[in-house]
């Protein structure tokens, strides 16, 4: 199964000429899952070769506009674009994010008089009172909506955090595990670990053959997990001819932080393929993006440390530090400094530091077999 992640938008604060808002799309399978939804995401869609109708989540790592304001104008163009005559174009659209997203939406769609032509449904997380300042907590007077739901919206769950493993269960399918970590922030903010499962390994093929199973529908029960009882009243089970476990991939989005809360993060994000973090200001501004509950590159790269995540991806720039593609001659190369200084702090670690810009797509291949 195929996989990557694509960066339709690195910047902070609001969209410019030279980066959007924060977005990223993670697709697999056929499928797009959306990380945040910043100002002007359906125009970097358009520009990029994904379809806004393949996607079918949407995390929503924390309230503020730059990561938010893009999402009921996207839904209402993927509206546009629905066919109501094509039964899965009707697929309910699952939205997560933190407690007040399901207002957001309510008060924007209704005042609006948006119509949408496929259901959806917000999924609120409860946040944690050490997640943010004082003043950014937000009451549940400012975050409930007790007005009637949308006309396409479905029952969505509220999902508080789960004390004994310090994160917050989305959901799981045959596919993933989806899990949620608290991170700290000027409100509470959010960070998201999809985990493959692991796939079986291998038949031997040989081992079967000498056992008198010919190729055929029982070569699929057995590495669908199903034991067999051969003609001579052996049970075979599937570890006896499956060869090790295909371990699953596992990508990490960290939402805006300037410190990661508890252990459920590092567990969750632990050996990840690809890790993706902010890094708003570089290291020589260090107080004043902590100031401002963001993060530099030396930060970015010490989580990936303790993670020994494979690849870092830093993103979330201010927009002060243009795209090396786009400097002139003469123009100081900011950006590129950033990436210096995440390098520099991983020294001897293993993880490759990678420099996101809009439009980037990285392929997060299948991991090999593990040995036996």
């Amino acid at each position: 199964m195929a996989m990557d992640m694509t960066f339709l938008g690195t910047g902070s604060a609001y969209p410019s000429p030279h980066r959007g808002a924060s977005a990223v799309v993670l697709r697999t399978d056929g499928e797009c899952w959306l990380f945040d939804c910043g100002e002007g995401t359906q125009t970097q869609l358009m520009k990029s070769q994904l379809r806004a109708g393949r996607i079918t989540k949407v995390f929503i790592s924390h309230l503020h506009g730059d990561h938010l304001f893009g999402l009921p104008g996207l839904l209402c163009t993927v509206s546009l674009n629905t066919n109501p005559d094509v039964e899965q174009s009707l697929k309910c659209v699952d939205i997560y994010g933190p407690r007040g997203l399901r207002k957001f939406l309510r008060v924007t769609l209704g005042l609006t008089g948006s119509q949408l032509l496929f259901p959806f449904a917000v999924h609120e997380l409860e946040p944690t009172p050490d997640q943010s300042p004082e003043e950014g907590q937000l009451s549940l007077e400012m975050t409930v909506d007790c007005s009637p739901p949308h006309p396409q919206e479905q029952p969505g769950r509220t999902i508080p955090l789960d004390v004994s493993g310090d994160c917050y269960l989305l959901f799981q399918d045959g596919k993933f595990v989806v899990k949620a970590f608290r991170l700290f922030h000027r409100i509470p903010s959010f960070g998201f670990c999809i985990q493959e499962h692991d796939r079986p390994g291998k038949l031997k093929t040989k081992l079967l053959k000498e056992l008198g199973l010919k190729p055929g529908p029982l070569y699929g029960r057995l590495k669908a997990g199903e034991s067999l009882v051969l003609d001579s009243g052996r049970l075979l089970h599937p570890s006896e001819v499956l060869e090790a476990d295909i371990p699953g991939r596992k990508v990490c989005v960290f939402g805006d932080c300037s410190s990661v809360l508890g252990e459920g993060a590092f567990r969750l994000c632990d050996r990840a393929d690809v890790l993706v973090h902010e890094a708003t200001l570089g290291n020589e501004h260090r107080e004043k993006a902590v100031d401002h509950g963001h993060s530099t590159p030396e930060m970015a790269a010490a989580v990936a440390r303790t993670c020994s995540a494979r690849r870092l991806v830093l993103y979330h720039f201010s927009q002060r530090y243009k795209p090396s593609s786009l400097l002139k001659e003469g123009d100081e190369d900011e950006v590129s400094e950033l990436k210096k200084q995440a390098d520099q702090a991983l020294l001897d670690s293993g993880v490759e530091v990678i420099l996101a810009e809009d439009f980037l797509t990285i392929p997060i291949p299948l991991k090999k077999q593990l040995s036996s």
